[in-house]
């Protein structure tokens, strides 16, 4: 607080002086006499009525030996003028209520000072007492105070593409405020470099376009005001920062958005979704992010290329781009989260991003059943230790019941043969012997690879054929792989044909087995009566489609003659008759066979009974 004098010889809240100190030295302080009523009831009122709660208050004595000391009982003196206004009304009773606790210790007259703080009991009130009356006490106490310098610091301003020009304004004292600014950087990654230091109020219009937008996108600026005078602080009225902005851009999915929820796994996802310009500046080439984490919550990052510049609404209102990408679902089954973000990691400078991203939940079906295996030998689905041709045509297909996992690999299929010497080899798709031929393209309906496998096996004996295959989900085409043991006779030869129903009424088949690597070009099998007359012949292409091994025609004899005549019930007479390449087919005879009994000669023997 500062006393100043009303008039001349008049000083503030009827405070004056009691010393001829000089004005100067009493400025800083409020003098009363407090010999009598009339004076301490003008400290009183200054103290009550004018000193603001929570100011500092520092109440000393003036006393320069005996002459202006007071006698030992001044304490009840004081303590006698509430008299004058009531119980508990005095200077006295204001200094012990504000913690003046050694306001009674006096026994002599003795020079004092009291320190507190109007009504804040939390802080707590000091007070020393000095030795006589000739005593120059001193009482420290640390105390905050108005400072005398002062910051006033801006928000952020941008993200800019270019800087222009720093304008402020304000007002101050024309003695002792001092007022500069600070213009400071910052980076896109938060750290800051204080590009230009302490301008002036002589530098109230300031060109900043020399600092770099692309190393910092972003200023704050910083204010500092000085006065040790009269400690008031200098008063900003504006500060503005021009530049051209960032752009500022959007997701926005009510524009377009195409997605899907759920897929079967491979099937592909075209993820698209709107990003529009909503700002009047032309964004650079756009960069943009995806990335897929799966039910493990391991990330996918989908690689995308930049994108073109979108344009501003002024010169094409309304331009979007569609950002997203194809995604390969093969390797995402289950759950799954795709995340989507235009310009990441601050590609460019914008205004706002938390408008650039977006999240979706993907399920992806997997695929949990098995593929089918299934084995040809010519044809045929061969038993154990059936006969085959040394010359087999041997197909084997895999199928899978997913339409977009095409089985298009040859690392799904594989193949090995045990050789009756024990030695088992693998076979490779590398050659004439093997031949892979992947699914068509998915989606495909019937996804089915095939092997075409057509070996010579030159040995005579049992082989052992072993195939696994799965599908592009790793399922096994069963528990187990698929084996089957074979018999090759590379010797051609034919056996006894038996007819089965025998005896039969309205028709009978012909069974037999032929050895070797090819059916004969000719056979045909004579029915006769049982004088020799031949009533029948029944030529290789009646009797259906013929393989090496054991076969049971399709052909199936209704007990007709030549001409469709109905013959009589009886016996009859048949007979086999082959030629592969000009030469009859010797008879084979399997380990075991007793049908030799049943066979005259070369000649087998029916029953007709209708």
């Amino acid at each position: 607080w500062i006393n100043q004098q009303v008039s001349p010889g008049v000083w503030q809240y009827e405070s004056g002086p009691i010393n001829c100190d000089p004005a100067e030295t009493r400025i800083h302080a409020f003098e009363y006499p407090y010999g009598d009523t009339a004076g301490r009831r003008k400290a009183r009122n200054f103290i009550n009525t004018h000193v603001p709660n929570g100011h500092y208050v520092i109440v000393r004595n003036i006393t320069l030996g005996q002459n202006y000391g007071f006698p030992v009982a001044w304490a009840a003196d004081w303590r006698a003028d509430e008299t004058y206004w009531g119980a508990g009304q005095s200077l006295y009773h204001d200094l012990l209520n504000a913690g003046f606790t050694g306001i009674d210790s006096f026994y002599k007259t003795r020079p004092w000072v009291f320190i507190y703080k109007k009504n804040d009991p939390s802080f707590t009130p000091v007070w020393m007492v000095a030795r006589d009356s000739m005593d120059r006490p001193s009482l420290t106490l640390l105390m905050p105070t108005p400072d005398t310098v002062g910051h006033l610091t801006s928000p952020v301003f941008g993200p800019a593409k270019a800087w222009k020009n720093l304008i402020w304004r304000g007002s101050g004292d024309p003695v002792g405020d001092t007022a500069t600014v600070d213009v400071i950087g910052r980076r896109t990654d938060g750290s800051e470099q204080v590009l230009f230091s302490g301008l002036t109020t002589a530098q109230q219009n300031f060109d900043v376009s020399s600092a770099s937008a692309t190393v910092y996108p972003f200023m704050r600026l910083r204010l500092r005001t000085a006065d040790n005078t009269n400690f008031t602080p200098y008063q900003l009225r504006y500060w503005r920062l021009t530049y051209d902005p960032a752009p500022e851009g959007a997701i926005a999915a009510n524009l377009y958005l195409n997605v899907k929820d759920t897929v079967e796994v491979g099937e592909p996802l075209d993820f698209k979704v709107a990003f529009k310009n909503i700002s009047e500046v032309a964004f650079d080439s756009l960069k943009v992010k995806m990335v897929i984490t799966d039910r493990n919550n391991v990330p996918h990052i989908i690689p995308l290329p930049k994108r073109r510049p979108l344009l501003t609404a002024a010169s094409a209102p309304n331009d979007t781009l569609n950002i997203g990408a194809l995604v390969n679902t093969t390797t995402l089954p289950g759950a799954n989260t795709m995340y989507i973000e235009a310009n990441p990691d601050n590609d460019q400078p914008e205004q706002y991003h938390f408008n650039n991203f977006a999240y979706r939940n993907l399920y992806v079906k997997p695929d949990s059943l098995n593929p089918l295996l299934d084995v040809t030998f010519d044809g045929v689905h061969i038993l154990n230790r059936d006969i085959v041709s040394s010359k087999p045509d041997i197909i084997i297909k895999l199928k899978d019941e997913s339409r977009w996992m095409a089985l298009d690999d040859t690392s799904l299929l594989t193949l090995q043969v045990r050789y009756p010497d024990g030695s088992l080899r693998r076979f490779y798709f590398n050659n004439d012997t093997v031949r892979f031929t992947p699914a068509g393209q998915a989606p495909n309906n019937d996804n089915t690879a095939a092997i075409n496998f057509k070996p010579w096996f030159a040995q005579d004996g049992e082989y052992e054929m072993i195939v696994t295959g799965k599908d592009r989900s790793n399922n096994a085409a069963g528990a187990i792989e698929y084996r089957v043991v074979f018999e090759v006779i590379n010797k051609p030869m034919i056996s006894n044909m038996l007819n089965y129903p025998n005896p039969f009424t309205t028709s009978t088949a012909f069974v037999f087995t032929i050895t070797g690597s090819e059916v004969p070009q000719n056979i045909k099998i004579e029915i006769m009566t049982i004088t020799g007359r031949i009533v029948r012949e029944i030529t290789k292409d009646e009797l259906g489609p013929l393989h090496i091994g054991r076969n049971i025609t399709e052909f199936k004899w209704d007990g007709t003659d030549q001409f469709g005549g109905k013959l009589a019930n009886g016996i009859y007479l048949y007979r086999v008759v082959t030629n592969l390449n000009g030469k009859s087919l010797d008879k084979y005879t399997a380990t075991g066979d007793k049908t030799d009994k049943y066979f005259n000669k070369g000649y087998g023997k029916m029953y007709l009974m209708r």
